[in-house]
Parts: C-alpha cells; structure tokens; sequence
C-alpha cells in the first residue's frame, strides 16, 4: 500500500452548500465513531449488524485504511459527510460500492445521515455531488440505489434524485440480523462516453 500521505493529495474533495464530502482520514477516527455512536439506534435498521469492535479506534483505523486501497483499486468510493459549518463533525457517509467494469460500469449507492439532520435536504445535496462525481470521474454508466418499502423517506430522496424503479426483490438484504425485502432503483448517465 502507498504511504496514506501521498495519497492524501489525490483523493476527490466534493463541497456542496452545507457539507463537505470526502474520504476520511485517520485524524477522523474520533468524529467517526461520534457519528456511529451517537446515531446508532437511528441506523440499526438500514444496514448490516455491526461488529463488537465497531465502535473501537482499530476498527476504523483499519477501515480507513480499507476505504483507500479500495478507492485507488477502482472498487467503491467511500465518502463522508462532514459538517462545513463544523469541519470536524460527521453528519452521514454516501457510498458507492461494488464498482464494476467491463460490460458493466455500474456501482451501488449507499447512504445514512444523522437523525438530527433528517428533513433538511442535506442528504440530497450531498447526494447531487455524489452521484456527479460517479458519472463524470468515474464515467459510471449506471448507479444502483435500494431501499426497504417502510422507509418512505429514502423512496421520496431517490425519486427526487431522478432514480427509476426497476423491481421488487424479497429478501433481498440481511439487515441487523433479518432478511428484508427491498425496492431497486437506478439512474442512468446521460453523458457516458466509450474510454479506451
């Protein structure tokens, strides 16, 4: 692996009106694991379940790590939201994993954002430059997005957001330990060029 220092001046630095979206770096340890632990019965259900050590300094050491080899192997984008007004403050995280080349070119979107920030359009503002971002730099040609049928408010932010709905799957994620059913969505890029 690189030294995480050369490869600090590489990495894609997204500002929308109110958040700063970037990869994290180990300085942000701290205010990781604030967001985690300070939103973690508001996130229990859109994901998998943590691990014991989720909440630890070496979890996300090692996951920070992570995120960069995977960013520079061309296999997912894993941002952070951070707080413009507050630099040092993590509001949500806006992923895009699973990037597949070849015939593909797709990726799947993931997202959360802090409970206190819910109904304020932070997340489709965040969202605006990600998705921006996946099209033009990573000339992705289609980018997946999925989401439980109780959860309205997901449905409404990717219908804003310009994502079709394409089908129904059951059982589709193990989400804190439960099968959950989910609606897929996607978006396509109207400006997809051929590279060599």
């Amino acid at each position: 692996m690189q030294d995480l220092t050369s490869q600090k001046a590489k990495l894609p630095t997204l500002n929308t009106g109110r958040c700063t979206v970037r990869l994290a770096q180990i300085e942000d340890v701290e205010a990781i694991i604030e967001y985690f632990r300070s939103n973690r019965a508001h996130l229990a259900d859109g994901g998998p379940a943590w691990p014991s050590n989720y909440l630890s300094n070496d979890y996300w050491e090692e996951q920070i790590k992570q995120n960069l080899d995977d960013f520079h192997g061309d296999v997912a984008i894993r941002f952070f939201l951070f707080d413009r007004a507050n630099p040092a403050v993590v509001v949500g995280s806006a992923n895009l994993n699973n990037i597949v080349r070849g015939a593909a070119q797709y990726c799947n979107l993931g997202y959360s954002i802090a409970q206190d920030r819910q109904g304020k359009h932070m997340m489709k503002e965040a969202l605006q430059s990600v998705i921006a971002y996946g099209f033009s730099a990573l000339n992705l040609h289609r980018i997946m997005a999925n989401y439980q049928p109780s959860n309205q408010r997901s449905g409404w932010l990717l219908r804003s957001l310009g994502f079709n709905v394409e089908g129904y799957a059951r059982d589709y994620l193990l989400i804190n330990g439960k099968w959950c059913d989910h609606i897929l969505t996607s978006m396509l890029n109207p400006n997809w060029i051929v590279k060599d």
